[in-house]
């Protein structure tokens, strides 16, 4: 695949601990196209001084329709959709150039290694994603507190790898998860039941997901293995899954309280 037909898509806001360090494994792509919905720490400077990138601002609803103004900004036939705190792995950046994809083929998924603070673990929760994929037909639509690219067609897996490496503040980080909470729960309470996937469920049920998910990550995803960074990222999938749990309670109490 000729790289100059993949053009780089970034959602952004408030991202200068992270956007130097995802820009610099971009120096191949003629275009860089970021959708940004108000950044006022010093993003906007880093992205200007980058002659390769384009800025759109988009006061920001959602992940989906972000995602989807973003989509119709692009010009060639791929788009390679990314966070604004990824990093491409030297491999993924070489696959790219090698990739010859048929007629089917309309995506490509990739796996991650989650670091904190710059230093990997050696696995973790987060799931393999479909970054590469043709403009024509993709839309995003929202799910619970995320966002999924809906495609037609093949998608196949990228041996190279991505860096998922968010450095913003802890305080940052926790307000989030008080906003992923809060539409995640819904997203739960709403879907129906036989819709939901096994861990899904066991997260509607409130109480087992925060029991589970330390133990879960510490021993069966090897980060007690991983020092102070294992342990800092069991506290926040333990923390996120509290914080979900409370969300949850929280409404059904008030549901009963309606009721009585």
């Amino acid at each position: 695949m000729d790289r100059d037909s993949i053009t780089p898509l970034l959602i952004t806001f408030n991202e200068i601990q992270n956007i130097g360090r995802t820009l610099a494994k971009l120096d191949w792509a003629r275009r860089i196209v970021v959708i940004d919905s108000g950044s006022t720490d010093g993003t906007l400077d880093v992205l200007a001084a980058n002659p390769q990138v384009e800025i759109v601002h988009r006061p920001f609803d959602s992940f989906a329709e972000q995602c989807n103004f973003g989509l119709a900004q692009i010009r060639t036939d791929w788009v390679l959709s990314l966070d604004a705190d990824y990093e491409l792995s030297d491999a993924f950046v070489s696959e790219l150039a090698e990739l010859q994809p048929g007629a089917g083929d309309t995506g490509y998924k990739a796996a991650f290694i989650y670091r904190i603070h710059g230093h990997p673990l050696r696995g973790t929760l987060y799931p393999p994603r479909t970054v590469l994929y043709r403009v024509a037909g993709a839309r995003y639509e929202n799910e619970g507190h995320g966002h999924r690219i809906r495609l037609q067609g093949r998608v196949a897996a990228l041996e190279g790898t991505i860096y998922h490496d968010d450095r913003k503040p802890l305080s940052r980080w926790l307000a989030s998860q008080l906003k992923y909470a809060a539409r995640e729960a819904a997203h739960l309470l709403e879907s129906p039941r036989d819709r939901l996937g096994r861990v899904d469920r066991i997260r509607l049920m409130g109480w087992p997901a925060p029991v589970l998910v330390l133990g879960y990550v510490l021993f069966a995803k090897g980060a007690i293995l991983d020092g102070k960074a294992g342990w800092f990222y069991a506290f926040q999938r333990l923390l996120a899954e509290v914080l979900l749990a409370l969300e949850l309670l929280d409404r059904r109490l008030s549901a009963l309280t309606q009721s009585a």
